[in-house]
């Protein structure tokens, strides 16, 4: 059996540019890009959390270092600057490789700089 799971995550990262009439896709900041491994033009989930909004893209290169993470196209309509995201990209193996894989979880400050990575998250406690 394949299984779809987690590959990378930038964690609330702060939208700063939505821009309705650029060619679609997500720019995000190069170095990002890299610490994360998620590829330029690769597949990606992002989910809005001020709004709710989920939606599907492609992530395109920004200036490394420069905090860019520009919502493009028809799912501007999804974001405006200022607010919080999470970017996730999901790849697929077996069951074996599953059991032992770790993604990349990659945590930002409000200027969508690193604060620190890690490969596991967590468990979550009951209320």
């Amino acid at each position: 059996m394949q299984l779809n799971v987690l590959k990378a995550k930038i964690h609330r990262a702060s939208v700063t540019h939505a821009e309705l009439h650029y060619e679609g896709s997500c720019a995000i900041d190069g170095r990002l890009l890299d610490i994360s491994g998620i590829r330029e033009y690769e597949q990606i989930h992002i989910y809005n959390v001020n709004n709710g909004a989920r939606f599907v893209t492609y992530a395109i290169r920004g200036e490394e270092g420069s905090g860019v993470i520009s919502v493009n196209g028809a799912a501007a309509h999804c974001a405006q600057p200022g607010d919080l995201v999470i970017i996730c990209a999901y790849g697929v193996c077996d069951e074996a490789e599953a059991a032992k894989y770790k993604p990349t979880l990659v945590y930002v400050d409000r200027h969508n700089h690193l604060t620190h990575t890690n490969h596991s998250m967590p468990a979550q406690a009951a209320a």
